[in-house]
């Protein structure tokens, strides 16, 4: 049960950064990702890793 639920989060969290990165192109200035969502996103997926 217990790595059932790390996967689950581990995908959501996955994915959460996947909208994040998504969204830095619908928002202006379109196209451009700011370093700060890159840190994010790499930040979400050390941590979704670490639950893997």
């Amino acid at each position: 049960m217990r790595k059932h639920a790390q996967l689950l989060l581990a995908i959501s969290m996955a994915s959460f950064g996947a909208i994040l990165i998504l969204t830095a192109f619908i928002v202006p200035p379109v196209g451009a990702i700011d370093p700060t969502v890159l840190t994010a996103f790499g930040e979400i997926l050390t941590f979704s890793g670490s639950l893997i």
